[in-house]
């Protein structure tokens, strides 16, 4: 069997975003799954557009989310270069290569004469097609000036691995250009030569470049080379299934969600079921179970909707398949100042509490905060509360008091989850309250927090001594 060889080609022209990284995944599993190859390789031909550190980012976006590649820029490999500014010799060969066999020629016309073209198309009400004004005896090809395609124009039926066939007439194809006068190929050439080249299987890219795919189909044949399998990806749209995913929708830059306390796997999960699923009800998955299940015909033809309310449920649930020691690891920069001096002990008795409350890890100074600080009393956070905002100041200072006194008769020893859930049943019983109520205003009373975990545990986790000054401190604000 052939190796099955994939690659991500990105452009460093901006940051990676959510559309791209999903392009790397799929290519990724389609390797993984099968032991072939991954490479990434860098289309840095639009020197204009070109982004400093874009390179970087790229790098590290795909080495958070978990994504390794087997040839590529900085690992090097039998088919590189990996950068295409330093494969331009190489293009410039090929290049030769086609205008030798009679299908490439020297554009000689300008800019003007160009757009004169066009508004004659224009003016006739037909499509502008460069290849009706192809020049008669174009000039001998010396660099300077862009190398242009001579297609052969035909009806084209294939398969994609995605959309499955499709099909297009002639009028789909036209005489694009190679190389630009400043040397540099343009996608449409050199990423044919390098997936050749590099003996890629498998192209994988988005649905934007399937009205180009004739023109590729058309220069595979002149180039005499065996396609690869092609699979279009449907867009990332925004939430409102209107438009394609943009900046001002939320596509920013993937490393922002780990600083976010986002998971990797979480993302990667979040990513891969952006338009597949494996035809289960499953919504969570591992890397390694992605990479087990993965096809390409699972893909939707569709686009798919970016629901960063998914991303959000998906990375509480990875976070909740973590185990305590690799979760400690994951969240030693997101702990509050205030725990700067607690004891690994103590964080870890803390986090071991929050750990399924946590929807991201930047959540944890707002949940675990009041276990290393003192909280200050704000009874105006009563006005969140339907069942605490009836009481009167005089009720929840009784209730506090009784509550205070019926936790008071356990001692230290004692101060554990069983037992302080034994006291709360009792208080229950002779208050007459119920849990919603009472539970709350004694977690309000020592957290002054919104949420917090199990009432008992988080009344052990605090101690005796500390839980017993707090709900005075909070009886007695509330005559402040």
């Amino acid at each position: 069997m052939t190796e099955i060889r994939t690659r991500f080609a990105p452009s460093p022209t901006g940051l990676l975003h959510v559309g791209g990284v999903r392009t790397a995944l799929f290519a990724w599993l389609i390797a993984q799954q099968s032991n072939g190859t991954f490479i990434l390789r860098i289309e840095d031909t639009d020197k204009a557009r070109e982004v400093v550190g874009a390179i970087s980012q790229i790098e590290a976006s795909l080495r958070w989310l978990g994504i390794d590649w087997q040839e590529g820029i900085d690992k090097g490999g039998t088919h590189g270069p990996y950068l295409q500014s330093d494969r331009l010799d190489i293009y410039q060969e090929w290049a030769k290569r086609l205008v030798a066999s009679g299908r490439a020629y020297a554009d000689p016309y300008t800019k003007a004469e160009l757009d004169g073209f066009r508004e004659e198309a224009k003016a006739a009400k037909r499509p502008f097609l460069y290849r009706d004004h192809r020049p008669k005896n174009p000039p001998e090809w010396d660099g300077t000036q862009p190398l242009r395609f001579k297609s052969e124009p035909k009806a084209y039926t294939w398969k994609d691995a995605v959309m499955g066939e499709l099909h297009t007439g002639p009028e789909a194809i036209d005489d694009f250009i190679l190389m630009k006068s400043d040397g540099y190929p343009t996608y449409n050439f050199c990423h044919i030569i390098d997936d050749m080249l590099m003996e890629v299987t498998h192209v994988l890219r988005s649905q934007e470049f399937i009205s180009s795919t004739p023109k590729f189909l058309n220069l595979y044949e002149a180039l005499e080379i065996e396609r690869p399998t092609l699979a279009t990806l449907p867009f990332v749209m925004a939430i409102d299934g209107k438009k394609k995913l943009s900046k001002r929708d939320g596509a920013k830059d993937i490393l922002v969600y780990g600083d976010e306390g986002y998971l990797p796997e979480a993302m990667m999960n979040f990513l891969a079921t952006l338009g597949w699923n494996d035809g289960t009800e499953q919504e969570v998955f591992t890397p390694a179970e992605l990479i087990e299940k993965f096809s390409l015909d699972r893909i939707q033809k569709s686009p798919a909707r970016f629901d960063e309310k998914r991303l959000l449920w998906l990375n509480g649930q990875h976070i909740r398949l973590l185990g305590l020691d690799d979760l400690m690891t994951r969240v030693e920069r997101f702990w509050p100042a205030s725990a700067a001096h607690a004891s690994a002990d103590k964080k870890r008795e803390v986090l071991a509490l929050v750990q399924d409350r946590l929807k991201t890890l930047a959540d944890l100074p707002l949940l675990s905060s009041y276990f290393f600080e003192e909280p200050t009393p704000d009874w105006n956070i009563l006005q969140d509360n339907k069942q605490l905002k009836k009481l009167a100041t005089s009720e929840i200072r009784a209730l506090l008091t009784q509550s205070a006194e019926a936790l008071e008769q356990l001692t230290d020893d004692d101060f554990h989850p069983e037992t302080i859930q034994a006291a709360l049943n009792t208080l229950l019983e002779s208050t007459g309250q119920k849990p919603g109520v009472l539970f709350s205003l004694i977690r309000l009373s020592v957290s002054w927090a919104p949420f917090s975990p199990a009432l008992p545990d988080t009344l052990a986790a605090l101690g005796r001594s500390t839980v017993l000054a707090r709900i005075q401190r909070s009886i007695n604000a509330t005559t402040a």
